[in-house]
């Protein structure tokens, strides 16, 4: 039987929410997922249709949910269901709801710079969805989060890179790629993903796959 993806798109527009959710659904077409998409949060109000899915994708930037779906969701993750996803599509998805942030591990608070070039530091540890990537380089807003201590990161990045009133601070490690656990789900989050261009290119790409694999306990295609 094939694994059940669902992608759930829009908030706000400068995210590309239908060109990603695309992107997505493409990919994980490609790679066995029985996918289906919505743009509408309307599809987070089945509890039982939820838990049936190997794998829920959010790209849904400064909405608003309402409790009873955010409640739906994070059922559907304790009980084993892979969340993943990128950018402000997970992690400035509903600013106002708390509860949706204890799940995904941080919340998007500011990019210094706002389009930069900067370097990604992949961690020297092994785990499936960054084994043989080294650190790379890319041109995108460089996402500054608050990340809850309990996730795991996979690739860092070094602030600050642009002036601002962080930087008297000094220089801190930054987690741009990370997984967590959230009862029995397994959690994949990258902070790229500002448009599709950036989830298009490599090793973004690979990253974003092997993490839908491994957020929905699928055996990597890459």
């Amino acid at each position: 039987m094939k694994p059940k993806a669902l992608i759930v798109y829009g908030g706000w527009d400068g995210h590309h929410p239908k060109e990603i959710a695309e992107l997505f659904r493409r990919i994980l077409s490609e790679d066995g997922f029985d996918v289906q998409t919505s743009d509408t949060l309307d599809a987070y109000n089945d509890p039982a249709k939820l838990q049936a899915l190997s794998l829920i994708i959010p790209h849904w930037t400064m909405g608003k949910i309402s409790s009873d779906q955010a409640n739906n969701v994070r059922a559907a993750v304790a009980s084993g269901v892979g969340l993943a996803g990128c950018h402000g599509g997970l992690c400035d998805a509903f600013r106002e709801n708390t509860d949706w942030q204890f799940m995904t591990g941080g919340q998007w608070v500011a990019h210094p710079g706002n389009q930069l070039t900067y370097t990604v530091d992949v961690k020297p540890i092994d785990h499936p969805i960054t084994r043989g990537i080294g650190s790379f380089s890319v041109t995108t807003e460089q996402y500054y989060m608050h990340v809850d201590p309990a996730v795991q990161a996979l690739a860092t990045t070094r602030f600050p890179t642009a002036d601002g009133p962080h930087a008297p601070n000094g220089p801190v490690a930054m987690p741009v790629i990370w997984t967590k656990l959230y009862g029995q789900g397994r959690i994949y989050y990258n902070s790229l993903g500002h448009d599709p261009a950036v989830v298009e290119q490599e090793p973004v790409l690979t990253l974003m796959r092997r993490g839908f694999h491994w957020a929905a306990r699928q055996a990597p295609q890459c």
